[in-house]
């Protein structure tokens, strides 16, 4: 896998039962606090590997900083968030580079292990699938809305929860159960990620907007149109693909399209394995998983939000 199919991450085939999965991603500060800043970071870039179907193994990481400015106890902070995740992923931090940055940036640069026979990539999707999404949405809007000022205690806590929790578990009950595609849903949003599927795998999706979970809070910050740019472009880039099928209001439209951050999984599963595949999502704990559509014939990669 390269970049021909747009992809969450590369793979390279060693021999017949193992390939190496890699993958980079990093980006600047979206919370204050930056131990949380360093959990989130390391659980958006190992996302791309649990997307795949691989287990991670080694991480270096990837730093911009200006200790002069921000204090050496700061950037401790954010490697040691970085540190803990990538330890409870069962990875291992081999190394990393450092540029001296007056804005701040932090991630990982990942590799890990699949079997080729079971990997996970966007075009494995059949009509009568089920979607399964393992994470609710409403991060970019939640985020925004934090650095505006606008955003209390408890629902930063909730975000900050979300966004730092690793995929590792619904990719694991994925594996147990068998999935036919998969992705995980992170700066083109919803919509945006689901339509990778839908195009490579040829097929159409239909989205229930009443079935995806959002995250407390979310709405309201939506209707005050507290949107970050990305979410913005995500609409107008992503936009001419979707039909809504109902009459939506305009922000219900938007947090479809927003732009997450460290989000879930998007699993696509047969319909006679959707319900096992819940209850095994949920005995791991990703008990916020819900099935929030399925897979049409066509037209090709274009999708329907009902």
């Amino acid at each position: 896998m390269g970049l021909e199919s747009g992809d969450d991450a590369g793979v390279y085939r060693l021999s017949d039962d193992l390939a190496l999965v890699q993958t980079v991603d990093f980006f600047t500060p979206i919370v204050d606090d930056p131990y949380a800043f360093g959990q989130i970071a390391a659980a958006n870039a190992l996302s791309d590997v649990y997307a795949m179907g691989g287990r991670p193994l080694t991480v270096l990481n990837l730093v911009g900083f200006s200790v002069a400015r921000y204090g050496a106890e700061t950037l401790a902070a954010i490697l040691a968030g970085g540190a803990d995740k990538v330890r409870e992923a069962g990875a291992v931090i081999v190394g990393g580079h450092t540029i001296d940055d007056a804005e701040p940036k932090y991630g990982l640069a990942v590799t890990g292990l699949v079997d080729p026979g079971h990997i996970w990539t966007n075009r494995g999707a059949r009509p009568g699938d089920v979607l399964i999404l393992t994470k609710p949405i409403g991060t970019g809007v939640l985020s925004t809305a934090l650095k505006r000022g606008l955003l209390g205690p408890e629902a930063t806590r909730r975000m900050i929860e979300v966004m730092s929790t690793l995929n590792r578990a619904a990719a694991e009950a994925g594996r147990e159960v068998g999935v036919h595609a998969a992705t995980d849903v992170t700066g083109f949003g919803l919509l945006g990620h689901a339509s990778h599927i839908a195009r490579e795998s040829g097929v159409a999706l239909a989205i229930e907007a009443a079935a995806v979970p959002v995250l407390e809070g979310a709405r309201e910050m939506a209707e005050r149109d507290v949107f970050p740019g990305g979410s913005r472009a995500n609409r107008r880039h992503y936009g001419p693909r979707v039909t809504f099928r109902r009459p939506l209001p305009e922000h219900e439209q938007m947090l479809l399209f927003d732009a997450v951050t460290s989000g879930g999984l998007l699993l696509v599963v047969a319909p006679d394995r959707a319900a096992r595949l819940l209850d095994e999502l949920a005995s791991r704990g990703v008990t916020e998983a819900r099935a929030i559509g399925r897979v049409l014939e066509g037209p090709a990669g274009h999708l329907f939000v009902e």
